[in-house]
């Protein structure tokens, strides 16, 4: 008699690490090269979206790599510094926050990873991309994984990237203008980065204009942000 089975909820959690069990198989099946992509940014209320696209070379790979999310700053500067070092090639690409409120954020997210990938130096044979997404355009084939950043090591390398990438720009922003305080919030909708929008507005072709608490015409409604940016971040 088959056993029924339980519909109570696990006793722990299960984390996921990436490995290189997607890339392996991609090789023995001669796919190869094999790029990660994924991006950084996409429910922040200003700055662009950024993405990465990284080859690693399976004899190098840095030990450590896991999501950009379950990392501390200083762990994801180090490997930021080593996958440089070890990688067969590493690109990055982004969109402003003008074409994000001109095509919307999923359709800019998916254009920078293709403007990533296009960037290499080598070119790949397949693309293992985060989500549930393949950017359309892409030199090569292409396989959407969820949660790949938590799966496949070549797309934690490529969210490590694009995070570290889009911090320092934006920790530039905050340098050039420091009422809105970028460089402690990259771009988020913190308490401090409402109240300073409520202050001063929004900085033209910085702030994404087409998201809450902006109107079209990028005028301050109010700190209200719609359910849609916490789905995002």
């Amino acid at each position: 008699m088959a056993r029924a089975r339980s519909d109570s909820p696990p006793l722990f959690e299960i984390v996921l690490k990436p490995d290189f069990t997607s890339e392996r198989r991609a090789i023995k099946s001669g796919e190869w090269p094999v790029v990660g992509l994924d991006e950084a940014g996409r429910g922040p209320l200003a700055g662009p979206v950024v993405a990465a696209a990284v080859i690693l070379d399976p004899k190098r790979i840095p030990k450590g790599l896991d999501d950009s999310k379950r990392l501390t700053h200083e762990e994801r500067e180090a490997l930021f510094t080593k996958i440089l070092k070890t990688a067969l090639a590493v690109s990055f690409a982004s969109c402003s926050a003008e074409t994000i409120d001109d095509i919307n954020i999923l359709r800019a997210s998916l254009e920078a990873m293709r403007r990533a990938c296009l960037a290499l130096t080598i070119e790949p044979k397949l693309a293992l991309i985060d989500g549930r997404d393949v950017p359309p355009g892409l030199p090569c084939e292409g396989r959407a994984l969820v949660k790949g950043d938590q799966r496949s090591q070549s797309i934690a390398a490529a969210s490590i990237v694009a995070k570290v990438t889009r911090d320092r720009m934006m920790c530039g922003c905050g340098r050039s203008d420091e009422r809105y305080g970028f460089e402690s919030h990259m771009g988020y909708a913190t308490e401090r980065h409402r109240e300073a929008i409520g202050l001063h507005g929004a900085i033209p072709r910085l702030h994404r204009v087409s998201f809450a608490p902006f109107r079209e015409d990028g005028a301050v409604t109010g700190i209200e942000l719609v359910e849609e940016l916490s789905l995002i971040a």
